[in-house]
């Protein structure tokens, strides 16, 4: 019997319909594997959920009350530390976009280091997945514009911004919902041995329509909300690739949208990331009829992205303050005042970044990065006389704290 804690939130299951599958050039593929994927398939049949009424225990109502207690808490906490309270550290929320995102991305498979992925946006690195997590970086940065009206629209841009980036991707696919079948799990040929085959094509546009008009919605709690429009996302699978990016993007947006959070990305994702065999059985689980298992993995995912995302912030605030006070001496005009915002929001830079960025010239520039590397604010990495770059170690050192905290957290 489940405990009260773990009870069933019920929600309609999905339901399925017959299709016939003739595998696409069979003449790569095995005979034997031709011959299993033709015939009929099962195909998913979102249920709508815009009318869905949640019912939920008094146990997992607590439990969606705290952690949305604690998100807030980390929202105000972040606007404190790096917003209006400080307008200098305003740069050092696109840390927080950027540890979103690389979470998100890590879910899929795609790894990459902090280091690898500030080279990446000052085109300094050549790690493909870093340049795929850059474009996931610019998605969350179109998510955050978007959230004031989330529609259909809205989520074909968050795609195409996401999918413009990624590596092996056909352009025309990016932005356009997919027009063929889809399946996750088993069969290159077919989706007749999958382990999850998305609803037929035609049905796209309706089940986002219905999706779309759940978060509309006033009357539902937020984290709540955000779970199930997630999942729902996942199960119709809309596009070709990049559905589970978007979708974490989609939570973002909801978010925002809602005003739970204002200041920037939450690291939900970084939650998500600490047990992922969970966040799949909890997707399942939902299509089988029981959002439960999803909202309290959002709900625990989002435990762990404001306390883990409190210790970032002031690890990142502490370094900003150590950097100040190295700077000490330096006239109040000078360019490097001007630099170290953009340093610690992006911690590793060149020239022609800081040329683009804040328009400074290129002798001022170098004299700047000159005074802050005497002044072991940074360090020079390349040793070369053309192409150098620059890093704050102690930025990076804090990142790298971050990360291994969430790997600590999954290998329990």
């Amino acid at each position: 019997m489940a405990t009260p804690a773990n009870s069933p939130i019920p929600i309609d299951a999905v339901t399925y319909e017959t299709f016939d599958w003739v595998p696409r050039s069979p003449a790569i593929y095995s005979r034997a594997e031709v011959e299993r994927q033709t015939g009929p398939y099962d195909a998913a049949v979102t249920s709508p959920i815009a009318d869905w009424s949640p019912v939920i225990s008094s146990e997992n109502s607590a439990d969606v009350e705290d952690a949305t207690r604690q998100l807030v808490e980390f929202d105000h906490h972040a606007q404190r530390k790096l917003g209006t309270g400080n307008p200098a550290l305003g740069p050092m929320t696109a840390i927080l976009l950027r540890t979103e995102s690389a979470s998100s991305s890590q879910i899929e498979r795609l790894t990459t280091s902090a280091k690898q992925l500030a080279l990446a946006e000052i085109d300094e690195g050549d790690k493909a997945n870093a340049l795929t997590v850059v474009g996931n970086v610019r998605a969350m940065e179109g998510v955050l514009q978007l959230a004031d009206d989330i529609s259909e629209d809205s989520i074909l841009a968050m795609h195409k911004a996401l999918m413009l980036h990624h590596s092996g991707f056909s352009p025309e696919g990016a932005g356009r919902f997919r027009a063929e079948q889809v399946w996750i799990g088993r069969g290159e040929a077919g989706p007749r041995l999958a382990d999850f085959v998305a609803p037929h094509y035609d049905r796209v546009p309706g089940a986002i329509g219905d999706l779309v008009r759940f978060v509309k919605r006033q009357d539902i709690p937020v984290l709540v909300q955000v779970a199930v429009a997630h999942a729902q996302f996942e199960t119709i699978h809309p596009f070709l690739d990049g559905n589970g990016r978007t979708g974490r993007a989609l939570a973002q947006s909801i978010l925002r949208n809602k005003g739970l959070v204002g200041s920037t990305a939450v690291p939900i994702s970084a939650g998500i990331l600490v047990d992922v065999p969970r966040y799949f059985d909890a997707l399942s689980s939902f299509r089988d009829g029981d959002a439960g298992p999803i909202i309290r993995d959002f709900a625990s995912a989002s435990r762990i992205a404001a306390m883990t995302g409190t210790r970032l912030v002031d690890d990142l605030v502490e370094q900003f303050g150590e950097s100040k006070a190295k700077m000490e001496g330096i006239r109040a005009d000078a360019a490097a005042w001007k630099i170290l915002p953009t340093l610690v929001g992006q911690p590793a830079v060149n020239v022609k970044y800081l040329k683009n960025t804040l328009g400074l010239g290129e002798m001022t520039a170098l004299r700047a990065l000159d005074s802050l590397t005497e002044r072991e604010v940074l360090t020079e990495t390349t040793g070369k006389s053309r192409g150098r770059v620059w890093h704050h170690q102690g930025i990076f050192e804090a990142l790298d704290s971050y990360a291994t905290v969430i790997r600590r957290m999954s290998a329990r």
